[in-house]
């Protein structure tokens, strides 16, 4: 366990808080919150100096109901020219490492400067307000200036992970309807390069602004491609779009339990919240250093730009996998204050003693979200880079797209156990609930239901019935979310899942729906429901596939095919820890697969 000390203590935005509103717990600061809510995201407003073309009319507009609130109506801003645009223009913004081993730093005004350009190429290229622009490459110094670029000028980020094969790409490109795409020749794991760009190819893709890994030339472009350098102008765009707060500026997906993933816009608020998050809980100040290997694929990507700059940190950014020793030589050199995980990375880490003679003492705390974390893992990093018997907190991060950031962490104020949450989100609440729809009591596990309003929530998909999804059926001023929660007292909290036939595997979230379609084609298989089991020990979730053969076959072998044809047509990422073999699936009266139960009978 990590205990804060008084002056750690003092140091948190949480304690400052508790002193000028003469409160004595953390639980009265975050009641006072979600009670006045509407004071207290001004107040986030306020501290991020969002910049505002034309003031808000109000805080919200709720005429409609809570579940169609209006955020900031009347207000004309772009979220994007408040991150870029610093006090201090020549404070660090982003320092990042090129997969050669060079090491590089951009100012706020150099960072602003060039996506700017991007911008301007963008309007130049005939792109025009709302227009949706795809991203689909690794996380880079140029990738975050495409991203803020395109909101400069009005567009609308398609996020779109790397490790995708060409039909989940092709799936993303057609439900936002995008006009151009960025990405790249080729992807850097390691020390082997993968095409990427001819996966946008195959994906159909429309014209693609593609950056080198290698030199110029190494690919074909078609018709209507062109390299960075020929896209890129010198000019920038001088006055950023005055957008409307609900107006998006990035679609993310997340995996739905049927069919196509779920759209989820994301506007000019959500950045709000997810710097809200960062302020309160990882306590970020100006001037931190903040790295949290990901992708803008996933909704961490967006998360990590806004949550650093709308807090005026600098972005650490290694072009290379975070799996290796120079990724932990990186975070020691760039003296990183908060680092995020994910727990596979961390098991990764410790197995193969990446961070022996590492110094990380400069990091404050760590983050984890993505999946459920291993106890014995993390309590190894809590002293790993460390000095003798110094420990660093490991604040636990969970919440989903669709939230823009959390809605359960821990507070810098508190002792943080591994594993465990110790807080509610500043600005959100929740309540959960037994399968009777009760209150659960301590011990009991329930699912989690969030209280409306908070800045940060969606209300609206491209693709599904919002209402439906995570309203449709709930207690009235309730909202589903679908984690499983255990209540362990006095505010401590751990992960039980989800309550639905989703799940979270090396940090990514996907679906029963989707591994099990990626796995139609083999020959073998009559039926499969796949599920998302954590070990006994607790951990992220194993993938174990239920198979109903049409003939006798090797179970070997099988596993290899089902591995093959995963990787192939879903995410490589992905692996299979276990095919279990049953005569039949069990089924509902209404024939639908029983993966509650097929879960239960894999944590046994």
């Amino acid at each position: 366990m990590w205990t804060p000390t008084a002056d750690e203590i003092k140091k948190t935005h949480i304690q400052q808080a508790l002193e000028s509103h003469h409160l004595d717990s953390y639980e009265q600061l975050h009641a006072d919150s979600v009670r006045n809510w509407e004071s207290f995201w001004q107040s986030m407003i306020a501290q991020f100096k969002v910049r505002f073309f034309k003031s808000p009319a109000a805080t919200a507009d709720i005429s409609q109901g809570i579940e169609r609130i209006s955020w900031l109506p009347g207000a004309e801003l772009n979220i994007a020219a408040s991150a870029l645009e610093s006090r201090e223009p020549e404070l660090k913004a982003i320092e990042f490492q090129r997969p050669n081993g060079s090491r590089e730093s951009w100012s706020y005004a150099e960072l602003n400067q060039k996506s700017r350009q991007v911008a301007e190429g963008l309007k130049r290229l005939g792109l025009q307000k709302g227009d949706a622009i795809a991203i689909d490459m690794m996380m880079t110094v140029e990738s975050v200036a495409i991203y803020l670029g395109i909101i400069l000028m009005g567009g609308v980020v398609v996020s779109i992970a790397d490790s995708f094969p060409a039909e989940e790409i092709a799936k993303r490109l057609r439900i936002s309807n995008a006009k151009l795409i960025f990405t790249q020749d080729f992807l850097l794991r390691g020390e082997k390069t993968f095409p990427l760009f001819e996966r946008i190819v195959a994906a159909n893709s429309p014209p693609a602004i593609v950056l080198s890994l290698r030199e110029k030339g190494t690919v074909s472009l078609r018709s209507g491609d062109l390299f960075w350098s020929e896209f890129l102008p010198q000019e920038e765009l001088k006055e950023a779009a005055k957008c409307l707060a609900e107006d998006p500026i990035n679609i993310l997906f997340s995996s739905g339990t049927t069919g196509d993933p779920k759209a989820i816009p994301w506007n000019h608020t959500i950045p709000i919240k997810a710097a809200s998050d960062a302020f309160w809980h990882h306590n970020l100040q100006e001037g931190d250093i903040v790295c949290w290997p990901t992708n803008l694929g996933w909704m961490m990507g967006p998360w990590l730009i806004f949550a650093s700059l709308l807090n005026r940190c600098t972005i650490a950014l290694f072009e290379g996998s975070p799996l290796e020793r120079e990724f932990c030589e990186f975070v020691a050199d760039s003296r990183v204050t908060m680092l995020g995980v994910v727990p596979s990375l961390v098991k990764n880490w410790r197995k193969n003693k990446l961070l022996e003679a590492v110094d990380w003492s400069n990091i404050k705390c760590f983050s984890s979200t993505g999946e459920a974390s291993s106890p014995e893992d993390y309590t190894w990093l809590m002293s790993a880079g460390q000095k003798p018997n110094v420990t660093k907190p490991i604040l636990e991060y969970c919440g989903g797209t669709e939230i823009g950031g959390a809605y359960i962490s821990s507070a810098l104020t508190k002792p943080n156990e591994p594993s465990i949450f110790n807080a509610k989100v500043m600005g959100v609440d929740f309540v959960v609930l037994n399968d009777l729809g009760h209150p659960c009591s301590q011990g009991e596990v329930g699912e989690v239901f969030l209280k409306t309003p908070s800045m940060g929530l969606s209300t609206r998909l491209l693709n599904r019935d919002h209402h439906k999804i995570y309203f449709e059926g709930c207690p009235k001023g309730l909202r589903r979310h679908g984690d499983r929660l255990r209540i362990l007292g006095s505010e401590r909290y751990c992960s039980d899942g989800r309550a639905d036939n989703t799940m979270n595997l090396g940090g990514i979230k996907t679906s029963s729906a989707e591994i099990e379609a990626a796995l139609r084609g083999i020959p073998e298989i009559l039926e499969v429901a796949a599920v998302g089991v954590p070990p006994k020990a607790g951990g992220p979730d194993q993938l174990i596939l239920y198979v109903v053969l049409k003939q006798p076959s090797d179970l070997i072998e099988l596993q290899g095919k089902c591995q093959k044809s995963l990787s192939a047509n879903l995410n490589p990422l992905f692996r299979i820890h276990e095919v279990r073999l049953l005569e039949h699936l069990p089924r509902t009266a209404s024939n639908k697969v029983m993966h509650r139960e097929l879960r239960d009978r894999a944590r046994c």
